[in-house]
């Protein structure tokens, strides 16, 4: 019986049953808890202005792209992917609620304490970023940043989602609604981020990297965990700079050791609410993170002014 629990890399504890944390840590509270987040995402990228759409990754994260991407591969038409690529996350965490055998039953009424302890654990990341902030670019004759009227003046909160702060499109900034555009966008981004980055860099990639190196290099259990953590986090933090598939550097993400060391953190600070508080509350600290920190660089540092 304990073979099958051999490569978990969700619920290091065992919560009292039917607690709050052993619920809130279901899968099926994962679907319910992130589906008006996945809604909101998809919807946003529907309706944005189409020529910031463009501007920003065509309107997806990189990791909603790997999916699509692989589902093409794989057989599904454009569209079909298109439309797969949510739905994968709702099945995929529906198949392990199904190979968890833990009970299905949802309480509505914990939704708004887990979407709590989501902005709880989101705290901690911006009281680093802050310290790990740093201007970016030379400063002009007023002692302010040049480079552009949407970078911040004093310090970037670092976002985790995969858009860097750039210039609107000039047809998104002649109609008067850039900033508020510009705003939403990011918030939209930052909550895709949150769902698929997760989807990708916690959920599915610690899960491939405990098999390699635990079952195909036969690792032991705990260095097995950490290695997976680690490369799973640098690989997080590097797929913001740098393009797996070419190789190339963003260029609207230039390499910056702070920056890159920011991520990294956050990417051991998330596989640890994963393994201890699963893949909701994880996606959603990660959301309401980039949520947090735009609606920060926007009200405080001036972003998108």
């Amino acid at each position: 019986m304990k073979a099958q629990y051999t490569y978990s890399t969700s619920q290091l504890f065992n919560f009292t049953r039917d607690s709050y944390f052993e619920r809130t840590s279901r899968p099926i509270y994962a679907v319910f808890f992130l589906l008006p987040f996945i809604v909101f995402y998809e919807l946003g990228t529907i309706f944005i202005n189409t020529d910031l759409l463009r501007h920003y990754w065509q309107g997806r994260v990189v990791a909603f792209v790997w999916l699509q991407k692989f589902l093409e591969y794989v057989g599904f038409g454009s569209k079909l992917a298109w439309v797969a690529t949510p739905l994968a996350v709702i099945v995929i965490l529906i198949a392990l609620q199904l190979a968890s055998r833990k009970q299905w039953r949802f309480s509505v009424g914990d939704i708004w304490p887990m979407a709590v302890e989501c902005i709880l654990f989101a705290v901690p990341l911006i009281v680093l970023s802050s310290f790990l902030s740093s201007p970016a670019g030379p400063k002009d004759e007023a002692g302010q940043f040049a480079d552009s009227s949407i970078q911040i003046h004093i310090g970037v909160v670092p976002s985790c989602s995969s858009v860097a702060n750039d210039r609107l499109p000039e047809a998104a900034e002649d109609n008067g609604n850039g900033p508020a555009i510009r705003l939403l966008a990011d918030i939209v981004t930052g909550i895709g981020a949150g769902i698929y980055e997760e989807l990708v860099f916690r959920l599915i990639l610690i899960c491939v990297l405990m098999v390699l190196f635990q079952n195909v290099l036969g690792l032991n259990h705990k260095n097995s965990i950490i290695l997976s953590v680690l490369v799973s986090a640098a690989l997080f933090s590097a797929h913001h700079h740098i393009d797996f598939f070419s190789g190339q550097l963003y260029q609207r993400a230039p390499f910056n050791w702070p920056e890159f060391g920011f991520r990294t953190i956050a990417g051991i600070y998330f596989a640890v609410l994963f393994a201890i508080r699963g893949f909701g509350i994880t996606a959603g600290t990660h959301a309401f993170y980039d949520i947090i920190a735009t609606v920060i660089n926007a009200v405080f540092f001036g972003s998108g002014n």
